[in-house]
């Protein structure tokens, strides 16, 4: 078998393995089977909800960039597919951390860099716009939830208000109006404990606020954020906003760095890149660690205060580490980033940024890199290109929720 057959070969390996791993998430988060614990293959039908929608998207994004690529001849590789799946560990995941293409050549031009950076995103953001208007335009009714939580029904149509907002007991002896069906799968005692309840919800974006607004019929069965999960194509179209909007920021070589690069040219657009790159990480941090953060009661506490700044602003200096090569000036971007990050929770204690985004900072910071390379062909774009680019500056926008995964 030669090179060209066994990396073919590999490709729909994965591929195949993805779709799976996607399908046993998709079931996970439905309606909490894993595989193999009490899983059939009913769930797994179940399953392919989301993950039919989810990697449709994913798939026709790399392959706007592949086909875009081919166009100007430029060598590249068919779609790598990541999986990953904690089910076995009876955790949740995606079943995927996404798939990339591989460009075996360099780009030659700043319009082949645009073109090909551009057709991803917006490739995928037209079949997303199609999934999250048809999971908006067909939610179930009320009783899809109770289905999943028939607890749920002792609160009616409230049930968020009082599920996660409130310390709750109740009693089965105390419930006399549900059905004997669903008596049956409810213990003696139903406790909702604020303290110990985890909550995994998704934020908003300005789509699905437009969306839940003007399309939905009957607003009521909108669900609540913490319950979004189970309803597989809103979930599935909320991870392909929500990825389209990480490729499209506008730092280093993201589809968004691309074209980026493509309407301001390599000097602005670097400089562009690096100011946004800092801000995304404010506002990441913002929080973390504050004048007000509590480690204990005991002497050590402002030892252990230190310590968690000083370890805090160590991975700020690897963020931050394709910034500048000199290593002191890294450290003063570090620092300085930090100092700003405290002084604002000193003057506003309850303003809090989104965590998460730090780690995705750090994947472009440590690796990706944050400046984008100078095309040896910098010709300015015609203006068609720049209203495209426009617009996609528009679909970030519209894609970007700034707490995007809430975990409380």
């Amino acid at each position: 078998m030669n090179s060209s057959r066994k990396t073919l070969l590999i490709q729909v390996s994965l591929f195949i393995i993805t779709f799976t791993t996607t399908t046993f998430a998709g079931s996970e988060w439905i309606n909490s089977s894993y595989f193999p614990w009490n899983y059939s293959w009913q769930d797994f039908i179940v399953g392919l909800q989301f993950s039919i929608p989810f990697l449709g998207v994913l798939t026709v994004h790399e392959f706007g960039h592949y086909f875009t690529a081919k166009y100007y001849r430029i060598k590249v590789t068919l779609p790598y597919y990541i999986p990953v799946w904690l089910g076995f560990l009876g955790a949740p995941s995606l079943g995927t951390m996404g798939a990339f293409i591989r460009i075996k050549e360099a780009i030659k031009s700043r319009k082949e860099f645009f073109d090909v950076g551009v057709a991803g995103p917006i490739a995928g953001f037209v079949i997303a716009i199609g999934v999250v208007w048809y999971g908006f335009a067909h939610l179930p009714p009320q009783e899809y939830i109770y289905e999943i939580h028939p607890d749920y029904q002792i609160f009616g149509e409230n049930y968020a208000d009082i599920v996660y907002e409130k310390d709750t007991t109740i009693f089965k002896k105390d419930i006399n109006f549900l059905s004997e069906d669903v008596m049956a799968q409810l213990p003696d005692t139903i406790t909702y404990d604020q303290d110990l309840i985890v909550k995994f919800g998704l934020g908003k974006n300005l789509l699905f606020l437009l969306f839940e607004k003007y399309i939905v019929s009957k607003p009521e069965r909108i669900p609540s954020k913490y319950e979004m999960i189970h309803y597989p194509f809103l979930f599935a179209g909320y991870l392909a906003l929500f990825f389209t909007a990480i490729n499209l920021l506008p730092i280093g070589q993201l589809d968004g760095g691309h074209v980026l690069y493509g309407l301001l040219g390599s000097k602005k657009a670097n400089m562009v890149s690096a100011i946004v790159f800092v801000l995304f990480i404010f506002y990441g941090g913002l929080g973390l660690i504050t004048p007000a953060s509590k480690f204990g009661d005991n002497p050590n506490d402002l030892l252990t205060h230190l310590l968690y700044i000083a370890m805090y602003v160590f991975l700020l200096y690897f963020v931050f580490y394709s910034m500048h090569p000199n290593k002191q000036t890294r450290w003063l971007i570090a620092l300085s980033v930090f100092a700003g990050q405290y002084l604002t929770t000193l003057i506003l204690p309850d303003v809090k940024g989104y965590h998460g985004w730090l780690f995705f900072g750090f994947l472009i910071g440590r690796f990706l890199g944050v400046y984008h390379p100078k095309a040896l062909q910098d010709e300015p774009l015609s203006f068609g290109r720049k209203v495209v680019g426009c617009l996609a500056l528009i679909i970030f926008i519209l894609c970007f929720a700034p707490q995007a995964l809430v975990v409380e």
